[in-house]
């Protein structure tokens, strides 16, 4: 009985030692995320116009008058949220709604269904529209991959769809940079298949990865030109 009870105790403190050593390697890796530039958003100016509300923790909402159409935006992977307040007012100035969401520990894996039940506090948009940066651009379509009928179209930004859209009326927006080296090309090209066959692609000559952002430089990113 003494010695069950011996291995029962070394059992349960292998696992109880393995649960800390990963709680551990999670923190750290979570903690070592890509800062909004402060100083370089604070420079972007904007319409008076577009109302800037935080409806929520970690939900910001861009608003120009009048507006019909939304775009639910998911950021890029250990990247804060906020970087991308510069291109959520681009796109509010021409016309559209948008929704930036913060994701747990800055993953968007963590959280795939966040665009849930923000449409329904928006009634007044008429058409809406998914997208991300990286691996929020991939949750995004893993999302949208199941709830087509919600939405009219895809962004993908630095990013690819591992869901097969591909028979769906979606209309997708694939943009990457020439010198972006952070995408994995290789399964870009790969998941192509993925998509509608009518999906627009566009790639910004001298780009990298993480210019759609306000974060600085990303390990591994090219030089932008």
């Amino acid at each position: 009985m003494k010695r069950n009870t011996q291995k029962k105790m070394i059992w349960f403190s292998s696992i109880l030692s393995l649960v800390i050593t990963l709680i551990l390697i999670f923190g750290i890796y979570v903690s070592g995320y890509y800062r909004a530039d402060k100083n370089a958003i604070s420079t972007f100016d904007h319409l008076e116009s577009i109302s800037i509300t935080q409806i929520d923790d970690g939900v910001i909402t861009y608003t120009p008058k009048s507006a019909e159409t939304g775009f639910i935006f998911y950021p890029g992977g250990k990247v804060e949220y906020t970087a991308y307040e510069p291109l959520m007012l681009a796109c509010a100035e021409q016309g559209i709604f948008c929704v930036l969401l913060e994701m747990p520990y800055n993953l968007a894996v963590l959280d795939m269904n966040a665009a849930d039940g923000i449409r329904e506090q928006f009634p007044e948009i008429e058409s809406w529209y998914l997208g991300g940066h990286s691996l929020g651009g991939s949750m995004a379509a893993s999302y949208l991959a199941k709830n087509t009928d919600a939405f009219q179209g895809l962004v993908l930004l630095g990013s690819y769809s591992t869901a097969d859209i591909s028979d769906s009326n979606i209309t997708v927006l694939s943009i990457y940079g020439s010198e972006d080296n952070v995408l994995n090309k290789e399964n870009y090209q790969k998941n192509k298949k993925n998509l509608p066959k009518n999906f627009l692609e566009f790639v910004i000559d001298g780009g990298c990865h993480a210019y759609f952002g306000m974060y600085g430089p990303q390990n591994g990113d090219g030089t932008p030109a």
